[in-house]
């Protein structure tokens, strides 16, 4: 149930029904090509949803720069508008740079442009819908603390996933929410790449490091493939950390979206070794429901160290319940000849 609800509470624009909107928000906008392009967001929350249609145009674009810190000239047919009927001067703060922590887009954003994150070092996650096309670059220059995309989509539809996925070489994960409920959890490790110069000859060596990259190609078109996102995890086992691989299979069995049989055993078979690496994270963030799923592959020892660690972190809840898991030990019987 917490992780259900550690998305949800993320997910503003589905916890408020689907129509929720910030009471108190002013736009900068202008006509685009199939409706408005947002240029610049005012107000007081943190986590803003964006609205799906200004004064009858169907939002579509967020404009370059549109959550940065510091933002280029204006265009001069650039229009304010707000939800509540109030002027410019009633807005006089930016939904901007490191105030930004979240984004809600209305699901018919097609594009994105260049550095429209740009600098937003506290953004945790980008709630978008299944129209996102395109996308610009330098999108997520220096968001340092994005950890998830929110996908209101169903995990098997055509999605902006694997642009924004693209955009990112950090550790980053995706979860698919459509109409509220958690229907598929993914996680994409981070990958370097390089250049390297051969100075006599002026050639340039392209090299990619780290499994991250192939998870990211797991798509056909723009709809993504699960069994061939699956079917990545014995490869990355060679050089990704203990602490990502638990993160990938743990995603994957907690919300088994068309994971097959075969796939399914090498996740449980990795975190029934790796037990109580994967219930670190579990228990940092009190994901009672994740940790029920460890504990039933966890041998007696490591439910040994889960129930310590628990202890240790001061979650006694955690803690009855590895203890209370266990099998109870068989009670010794004693005969004539041990008296």
């Amino acid at each position: 149930m917490y992780a259900i609800m550690w998305v949800l509470s993320s997910f503003c624009f589905v916890v408020e029904g689907g129509h929720g909107l910030n009471s108190s928000l002013g736009i900068l906008w202008q006509a685009c090509p199939g409706g408005a392009r947002i240029l610049r967001v005012f107000g007081d929350s943190p986590c803003p949803v964006l609205p799906v249609q200004i004064e009858g145009f169907p939002v579509v674009e967020i404009g370059p720069y549109c959550f940065a810190q510091n933002q280029r000239s204006q265009p001069a047919d650039a229009r304010f508008w707000s939800v509540d009927g109030r002027g410019p001067a009633a807005y006089p703060h930016p939904i901007a740079g490191d105030f930004v922590q979240g984004v809600t887009l209305p699901a018919g954003v097609r594009a994105l442009h260049n550095a429209a994150f740009y600098n937003c070092r506290k953004l945790e996650w980008l709630c978008a819908g299944s129209a996102l096309e395109s996308v610009g670059s330098d999108l997520f220059t220096n968001c340092r603390a994005l950890d998830r995309f929110i996908l209101d989509a169903a995990p098997d539809a055509p999605t902006g996933l694997k642009k924004l996925v693209a955009a990112v070489s950090a550790d980053i994960g995706a979860v698919f929410v459509p109409g509220g409920a958690v229907q598929a959890k993914v996680f994409y490790p981070e990958y370097f790449e390089f250049l390297d110069e051969n100075t006599p000859a002026h050639i340039f060596n392209h090299s990619i490091e780290g499994e991250g990259y192939r998870y990211r190609q797991c798509f056909d078109g723009s709809v993504l493939r699960f069994a061939e996102y699956d079917a990545a995890f014995p490869q990355a086992c060679v050089g990704e950390s203990e602490k990502k691989l638990c993160r990938i299979a743990l995603d994957r069995l907690c919300t088994p979206f068309a994971l097959l049989p075969e796939a399914q055993g090498i996740y449980s078979a990795y975190l029934a070794a790796h037990a109580a690496s994967a219930a670190a994270p579990l228990i940092a963030r009190r994901d009672t429901e994740s940790l029920q799923l460890v504990l039933k592959l966890a041998d007696e020892e490591s439910r040994r160290q889960i129930a310590l660690a628990c202890s240790q972190s001061g979650w006694s809840e955690g803690a009855a319940l590895t203890l209370g898991g266990q099998r109870p030990r068989r009670q010794k019987t004693y005969d004539f000849d041990d008296l």
